[in-house]
C-alpha cells in the first residue's frame, strides 16, 4: 500500500518554536530541526511534507490570514491525501471553525494541532499531538472501496481527543487539555488505540469549493447585568454591520426592557441579523423557554441552537460576504454546513 501523502501547515504557534540557546527566546522552527528533535515521524507510514506561511502568534489571526491558509490547502489538495495545520491554541477554535465553511465538501482531513509547551521542551505536549495528527491525517477507511480518507473534515486533535473543528472551544490556558467539544462528542479518544467514532463522522459529497472572501462586519455583544441601551445602540451602529450576535443568559436569555429591545428592533430595521447565542459554554438557546427568551424571538432575533462562538462568528462571515440581504443571510445561517450544530428537534 502506498504511504498517504500528507502536507504539513505551519502557520505559528507554541508547538512550531524552538528556544533559543543562547538567548532563550522563542523562534520558530525549520521542518529539518523538527525531523532532528522528533525522529519518531520517520516510522509514520507517511510521506510528509512541509511548507511554512509567514508565522505569527495565533492572538494575532485575521480574516486575510484564514484566506491565505484556505487558498493554499484548496490548491494542494489533489496533491495530498491529508493536511496538518499548526497553529497557535488561543484561535485555533476560529480558525478549525473557519476554515469548515471556507472550505466546504473538501472531503479530506484537515487536523489542527497545537500545543501548550513548545516542541524542544522536555516536558512538551507537542510532540504526541503532531505524531498523533499526522497520523490520524493519513488513516485510510478500511471500509472504503475507494481507498478513502477516514477523516474527511476539518478536525482538531489536542490532547487525547479528535474534535470537529466547529464544534471546538478552548477551555484552558495552561492544561494539556486545553480544547474541548462542549456539545458534540469527540470524533475520536486516544489511548493505546486511536478509536474512531465512525458513526459521527463528517462523509461530504459534492464538489470542493473556496469561498475565500470574508465579510467581517460581524460583532458580539455581550450582554452584562445593567447593560445600558445607549451601549448597545452604539455598538450596533458600526459602520458596515451586517450581523451581530447576542451573548446572552442561560438558555437565551435578555433583559426585557422595552428600549433595549426597541434597538434590537431598530438594528434589524436598518439590515443587521441579530443571533442569540448563550453565554454558557455548554447547551443550547431554548428561546421559547422562558419569557426573558422568548421576547427577543418575537422581535425576529435567531435563535443559535448550541452552536458555539466560535462557529457562529466565522459562519457569519462566510455567509455575509455570499448573501447580501438579512433574510437570504438568515436563512443560509439556519442550516447546518458542516455539522456545527444540533438539529433543534434532536436537541433535549
Amino acid at each position: 500500500m502506498t504511504p498517504a501523502r500528507i502536507l504539513l501547515v505551519y502557520t505559528g504557534g507554541t508547538i512550531g518554536s524552538v528556544e533559543d540557546a543562547d538567548s532563550g527566546a522563542l523562534r520558530p522552527f525549520e521542518f529539518e530541526h523538527l525531523r532532528a528533535r522528533i525522529p519518531e515521524i520517520e516510522a509514520l507510514e507517511v510521506q510528509l511534507d512541509f511548507e511554512s506561511l509567514s508565522p505569527i502568534d495565533s492572538s494575532d489571526m485575521t480574516a486575510e490570514r484564514w484566506g491565505e491558509i484556505a487558498r493554499l490547502l484548496f490548491h494542494r489538495r489533489d496533491r495530498y491525501e491529508g493536511f496538518v495545520v499548526l497553529h497557535g491554541t488561543d484561535t485555533m477554535a476560529y480558525t478549525a471553525s473557519a476554515l469548515s465553511f471556507m472550505l466546504p465538501q473538501f472531503g479530506k482531513p484537515i487536523v489542527l494541532t497545537g500545543s501548550q509547551l513548545p516542541i524542544g521542551v522536555v516536558r512538551t505536549d507537542g510532540k504526541e499531538n503532531l505524531l498523533t495528527a499526522i497520523e490520524i491525517a493519513g488513516k485510510w477507511d478500511s471500509a472504503d472501496p475507494d481507498r478513502g480518507p477516514l477523516v474527511r473534515e476539518v478536525v482538531v486533535y489536542f490532547g487525547d481527543d479528535l474534535l470537529r473543528g466547529n464544534r471546538s472551544h478552548k477551555q484552558d490556558a495552561e492544561g494539556f487539555q486545553a480544547l474541548v467539544s462542549p456539545n458534540f462528542p469527540a470524533l475520536a479518544e486516544v489511548g493505546v488505540h486511536v478509536r474512531f467514532r465512525r458513526d459521527l463522522l463528517l462523509r461530504p459529497r459534492g464538489e470542493a469549493k473556496l469561498y475565500e472572501q470574508l465579510d467581517t462586519g460581524v460583532t458580539v455583544v455581550h450582554l452584562i447585568p445593567s447593560i445600558t441601551p445607549e451601549a448597545v445602540a452604539h455598538q450596533l451602529a458600526i459602520p458596515g454591520l451586517r450581523a451581530a450576535i447576542l451573548r446572552t443568559y442561560g438558555s437565551g436569555n435578555a433583559p426585557r426592557d422595552p428600549l433595549f429591545l426597541g434597538i434590537l428592533s431598530a438594528a434589524q430595521e436598518r439590515g443587521i441579523f441579530l443571533v442569540n447565542v448563550t453565554q454558557c459554554t455548554v447547551g443550547s438557546v431554548d428561546a421559547n423557554r422562558y419569557v426573558t427568551g422568548a421576547g427577543l424571538t418575537r422581535i425576529g432575533v435567531e435563535p443559535s441552537l448550541d452552536i458555539t462562538l466560535e462557529a457562529a462568528v466565522t459562519k457569519l462571515m462566510v455567509l455575509a460576504a455570499l448573501h447580501q440581504d438579512r433574510e437570504s443571510l438568515r436563512a443560509a445561517f439556519k442550516m447546518d454546513l458542516a455539522g456545527e450544530q444540533t438539529p433543534a428537534d434532536t436537541i433535549r
